[in-house]
């Protein structure tokens, strides 16, 4: 993931490898990031660990985790992967 990419560049990279987005997880997306107030870099980052843990986009499970990795000043894609594997979420 290029840490410039915008969310919808970094969903059309997801898409050209075969991941699917409906309209619900385009929605989660939005809307985690709004409500976080989230960058682009970490609603990708959140996103990437959301399919790695999930095998697939799971819209609560993403929100969820954007809110932890704000709580947690999360600024990096290692500290959200450091993070991810302390909580044992991958």
């Amino acid at each position: 993931m290029n840490k410039s990419w915008s969310t919808e560049d970094y969903l059309q990279q997801l898409t050209a490898k075969g991941f699917k987005f409906g309209e619900d997880s385009l929605g989660f997306i939005e809307f985690g990031k709004h409500y976080t107030d989230s960058s682009d870099y970490l609603v990708n980052i959140a996103i990437e660990i959301t399919l790695k843990a999930q095998k697939q986009f799971d819209g609560s499970f993403f929100v969820s985790f954007l809110e932890m990795i704000k709580q947690e000043q999360i600024h990096s894609k290692r500290a959200a992967l450091e993070l991810a594997k302390e909580k044992k979420i991958i």
